[in-house]
């Protein structure tokens, strides 16, 4: 029998998973037919993840952010390293950060046993953030689906790419305007902090010495910097994590009224009331929560229709890409 015919079952498994792009054409119910039930497995185990852990949506919800930003929305956050490639996950601003990475493999799980090779990694990424916000008590919108997962990641892209918890409000409006985000959108999708924790390591430098100072940053709230010095004290274990505002198991615009009150957790956060060209909008969704709503659904979709235009498939393991047809000829 020739070796072609032995590896045809691979070849149409191959054939149909693998797609080349050029940029897809997303659109809302995209697996209506071949998945119908898709998006409520989806929600299904988020809520089950939520259960488990309140803090994992929150965790899964910033998975858009970091895949999105970095080559376009295509699940390449996801990849495990390999001999041959060193992917996302060790990237400076993901390290000990970027979590819940077993809620997108319990997903994707469940929809492999009920549509097999038919949902995407990039698609379960954005469907999961969505519903993360949705079943906190934030808004609920109609996502656009059709995504390819990446064959490659970059750690490189995304250190480059990818802001740190000293980022200020300039380098974030320059970072959201290379997406063709606005500074409404980036303060909007910052808002994003709403719900989850964040790490001592991410603010030793504002409590005890901010550029360099010596000092605490100025724009923390005294009684604020207090409890934030108790949680995270010199030489203390800086993987401690604390509150990303003081509702952070609600999603709701709290958020902002911390940093109006000079109590926001990340220098990322608070800088965004301190600078001129932000605080309008930091106020605006402080008092107005319906207006910060649509603000970051709108932000989210938008985000969401970032694309590399690079080849792509769609994975049945999250963490790594499909054999080829022709790794088989050279399997021992």
């Amino acid at each position: 029998m020739s070796l072609l015919l032995l590896l045809r079952p691979h070849l149409i498994l191959y054939l149909l998973i693998l797609t080349v792009v050029n940029g897809e054409i997303l659109r809302a119910r995209f697996y209506s037919e071949t998945c119908p039930e898709a998006e409520s497995i989806v929600r299904r185990e988020m809520k089950k993840a939520m259960i488990k852990e309140a803090r994992s949506v929150a965790s899964v919800m910033r998975l858009q952010f970091h895949d999105c930003f970095v080559n376009g929305c295509d699940a390449s956050v996801l990849l495990d390293d390999t001999p041959h490639m060193l992917g996302e996950k060790l990237s400076l601003s993901n390290i000990n950060s970027l979590r819940s990475f077993e809620v997108v493999d319990e997903i994707k799980e469940a929809l492999e046993e009920a549509c097999p090779a038919t949902v995407s990694c990039a698609d379960i990424v954005i469907m999961a953030s969505r519903d993360a916000v949705a079943l906190t008590g934030g808004p609920d919108w109609e996502v656009k689906l059709g995504r390819r997962d990446s064959l490659t990641a970059s750690q490189k892209d995304s250190d480059d790419i990818m802001p740190s918890p000293r980022a200020n409000a300039t380098f974030l409006i320059d970072l959201f305007k290379r997406f063709n985000l606005s500074v409404k959108d980036m303060v909007a999708l910052s808002g994003s902090h709403s719900i989850g924790k964040g790490r001592c390591f991410s603010i030793m430098f504002r409590l005890y010495n901010q550029s360099g100072s010596g000092k605490p940053d100025p724009a923390l709230e005294p009684r604020y910097r207090k409890k934030l010095n108790k949680l995270c004290p010199l030489g203390g274990d800086e993987n401690v994590t604390g509150d990303l505002d003081a509702t952070p198991h609600v999603f709701d615009n709290q958020y902002f009224k911390d940093l109006v009150s000079g109590r926001g957790f990340l220098n990322s956060d608070q800088t965004l009331y301190t600078s001129r060209e932000t605080r309008g909008y930091v106020k605006m969704f402080s008092e107005d929560q319906a207006e910060f709503f649509r603000a970051f659904e709108q932000g989210m979709v938008k985000m969401g229709d970032l694309q590399s235009g690079r080849p792509g498939e769609t994975r049945l393991n999250c963490r790594v890409v499909n054999r080829r047809p022709s790794d088989l000829l050279f399997d021992s």
